[in-house]
């Protein structure tokens, strides 16, 4: 069932805008209020509590339903939670400013766009492109590949689970949950993030990525982001001083390469699930 949800998340989010009338996140935010008042002095209490009531609520629900209609009413509740379990925003199209400024080399304007749209500020054109692309690269990672990975180790909970868990990070209504729930990610996202890199490797230039990655590869320490813009940037050899269509084209290496990543992920599950 698994891979039929992948498919069909996938043809929805291509055909429909499902995914960005499914992601209202204000319940959540109530949420984490409601905790960090009940508990204000036991932070990773509160975070557990507020996270533990939508997960228990989801469980019982895929318990109920698994005798229901030969387990058949699963598929929509695996679909909508994967579906909300993805990217908020379309990262393309908050790209676009940035991109046309880019490629009119005003750097003024693009580093503008950046701030805006991408929450990204640099002082310097080459290090302002740089972080772009590995932008690209994270939320890339964080929006699609990463959930994918947990929705097939852990189902729709762990899928859940782990879009909660960035949305208290990316919050600043109370520090203490976003600190306890970045350390959380860095754990998560070691494997995800190596599995990624690896793709990049087979689908890219497999000498330049192997350079950078060998060096990172077991290290506990190197956050998944720096790792995936060190890895994505090798394996498309990505500069990072190219103004003008040279620039852009950079961004747009850097998303078939993604797609190429996701076929390749698809394509492994696939096989997996016919022989296993």
């Amino acid at each position: 069932m698994s891979f039929l949800v992948l498919i069909l998340t996938l043809v929805i989010e291509k055909l429909s805008n499902w995914r960005q009338a499914l992601q209202q996140d204000q319940w959540w935010y109530e949420q984490l209020k409601r905790c960090n008042k009940l508990l204000p002095q036991q932070h990773t209490l509160a975070l557990i509590l507020a996270l533990s009531l939508p997960v228990v609520a989801l469980a019982l629900l895929l318990i109920a339903l698994k005798s229901v209609m030969y387990g058949l009413l699963l598929i929509p509740v695996h679909l909508l939670t994967l579906l909300y379990s993805l990217s908020r925003g379309d990262l393309r199209a908050a790209l676009g400013p940035f991109r046309d400024a880019w490629r009119r080399q005003d750097t003024h304007a693009a580093s503008l766009a950046a701030q805006r749209d991408l929450l990204i500020q640099s002082e310097e054109p080459a290090g302002l492109l740089q972080a772009v692309q590995g932008n690209l690269l994270w939320q890339g990672f964080q929006g699609f590949f990463v959930v994918i990975f947990f929705y097939l180790i852990g189902g729709p909970i762990a899928a859940l689970t782990y879009r909660l868990l960035v949305l208290t990070a990316e919050q600043s209504q109370w520090p203490q949950a976003a600190g306890i729930a970045t350390r959380f990610l860095h754990v998560l996202d070691w494997l995800p993030a190596r599995l990624l890199s690896i793709s990049f490797a087979l689908i890219g230039n497999f000498n330049t990525v192997n350079q950078v990655l060998m060096h990172d590869l077991l290290c506990i320490n190197e956050p998944a982001n720096n790792l995936l813009s060190k890895t994505g940037r090798a394996a498309v050899e990505a500069p990072s001083e190219a103004l003008g269509e040279n620039g852009t084209r950079t961004l747009d290496d850097i998303w078939l390469l993604l797609v190429r990543s996701a076929v390749l992920w698809y394509a492994s599950i696939a096989v997996w699930t016919i022989f296993y």
